[in-house]
């Protein structure tokens, strides 16, 4: 599937972005779609969002998904989430063990 310039440019942003918090820049809200979210606002109302900082930090999608759960149970799905962020880790675990080299 490609990706429409709109798109594109969305995620340069982010990667802009994730660029500047490696750096450790000034945190700034450039990116409309981290400005933005559908269905809450458990995420737009962190002074960093979890797909910033894995981003930044250049974290696969398990590590990903664990911080999401992580960070956002108080606001929205309460001990659901860090159920969801166990499982999630231990996904992340079992993973890891069958890559061992």
């Amino acid at each position: 599937m490609e990706q429409t310039t709109n798109e594109e440019e969305v995620f340069k942003k982010i990667y802009e972005r994730a660029e500047a918090i490696r750096r450790g820049d000034e945190l700034k809200k450039e990116t409309k779609a981290l400005e933005t979210q559908v269905g809450g606002n458990h995420y737009n109302t962190m002074k960093i969002q979890p797909m910033e900082y894995t981003m930044a930090n250049n974290m696969n999608p398990l590590q990903h998904t664990a911080i999401k759960y992580i960070s956002r149970y108080k606001a929205k799905g309460g001990v659901e989430d860090l159920e969801k962020a166990k499982h999630t880790i231990q996904l992340l675990i079992d993973w890891e063990k069958g890559h061992d080299s």
